[in-house]
């Protein structure tokens, strides 16, 4: 028999908050993260916004003589899983490998900032600027590495680089391994730092935004990018409930699905394949469903395709279900955007409000969705659904259910 698993920390690090109760505030109250980049110079480039964080100091987290050893996602992720583990009421320093603890994170491309170094100096010819350490972080592994090593955590760990669903990869991967004994608890979710590569990509496939990233609107532009980090505690359900840990959430299960199609166009089938396998893997009908975390990038595309599967899916029942894209005021932060979104379920789960898609004014007959357009509502959620989709049509969703009498007094 499978063991339960549920969400008993929350860390999250975006433009709009640093921690769960501020970056929930903001949300709520439909406030944008989004403004003039500052992260680098964007003059020579058409677009000038994004959600860079501007009030992160990464300091507050890892020792200042050691924060020049790690990238800035590698930072957003410390940040992230030391928000979560104090959240969860955890000591670093009480876990070891006996715990069987694993830390399972997904990202997009990680510490392009050092990409942006080394390959400048390389350009200029200025090799002795690129040091033996900048070379070693380059690798997408020391992600992990580095954030194990700098809290102190001993345990297996796995990097999923599957791009804008890798956080809901990660989920659902260490679901598998705790709900089948190999593990206790996992670290997971995922880390990204705002991407000079990623920015001018955008702009050259021409989806980005000019200055507002409005998902599900008629008159949308395109997505504007972000960053940030999203982790959260998953433990068996036992131990949760010995140590008296916060419960937010049961993980019920999830689904995946690879449309093996476009690299960057989303399909309705794919999309609609990855959220019935996950209601079928966690035993939920689609008339169960209260809350849908979107995708919601504001690209033509995606909310087309999105919401043609939704409805597809649910039926006449589908302009029932409130369907929120938490984009309009984080931008894409790509390989944390699906593990952010999961603390967003949970978080509406626990307070009962669904936050808003901000920039809504115009209704997209293509669309028809109720996307909660401009103000949070009150709202009972039982159970959520979130989804993520990346490029190559690697899509992946997650169920999570409110932690009501049955689950709690269910322990055997």
């Amino acid at each position: 028999m499978k063991r339960r698993v549920v969400v008993t920390g929350l860390g999250v690090v975006s433009s709009i908050g640093i921690g769960k109760e501020e970056f929930w505030k903001n949300l709520t109250a439909g406030r944008s993260g989004i403004g003039e980049v500052a992260r680098f110079d964007t003059k020579r480039y058409k677009r000038h916004f994004g959600g860079d964080i501007k009030d992160f100091s990464p300091e507050d987290f890892i020792h200042k003589k050691s924060v020049r050893y790690v990238g800035r996602a590698t930072q957003l992720g410390i940040a992230g899983v030391k928000l979560a583990l104090e959240d969860a009421k955890i000591n670093p320093a009480e876990m070891d490998e006996r715990k069987k603890t694993c830390i399972i994170l997904g990202t997009t491309m990680p510490e392009d900032d050092l990409i942006d170094h080394c390959t400048g100096n390389l350009v200029s010819r200025k090799t002795k600027n690129i040091s033996k350490n900048d070379i070693l972080n380059l690798f997408p592994h020391s992600l992990i590495h580095n954030i194990s090593h700098f809290l102190k955590i001993k345990c297996n760990g796995l990097l999923i680089p599957n791009a804008c669903g890798a956080g809901n990869f990660a989920i659902g991967y260490a679901f598998d391994l705790i709900s089948k004994g190999a593990y206790d608890l996992g670290i997971v979710g995922g880390t990204e730092s705002f991407s000079r590569i990623a920015f001018q990509g955008f702009q050259a496939m021409r989806a980005m935004a000019e200055q507002k990233c409005s998902p599900f609107d008629k008159n949308r532009q395109g997505m504007l990018l972000g960053e940030g980090s999203g982790i959260l505690i998953l433990e068996e359900y036992g131990n949760a409930l010995k140590r008296n840990a916060p419960i937010y959430g049961e993980v019920l299960g999830y689904g995946q699905s690879c449309d093996a199609r476009s690299m960057t166009i989303p399909q309705k089938e794919g999309v609609f394949k990855s959220m019935k396998k996950a209601l079928d893997n966690s035993g939920v009908s689609a008339d169960k469903v209260d809350y849908i975390s979107a995708h919601g990038t504001a690209t033509i595309a995606n909310d087309k395709n999105e919401s043609a599967a939704i409805k597809e899916l649910f039926g006449s029942r589908y302009n029932n279900i409130p369907v929120s894209s938490i984009k309009s005021m984080l931008g894409h932060t790509m390989g944390a955007a699906s593990a952010i979104e999961a603390a967003v379920c949970c978080l509406a789960i626990e307070r009962g409000v669904i936050p808003p898609t901000i920039n809504y004014e115009t209704q997209d007959p293509d669309c028809g969705i109720d996307c909660v357009p401009g103000v949070s509502r009150k709202y009972n959620v039982d159970v959520a659904l979130n989804n993520g989709f990346a490029f190559g049509g690697n899509n992946c969703c997650v169920v999570f259910k409110k932690p009501g009498p049955a689950v709690l007094n269910g322990l055997t």
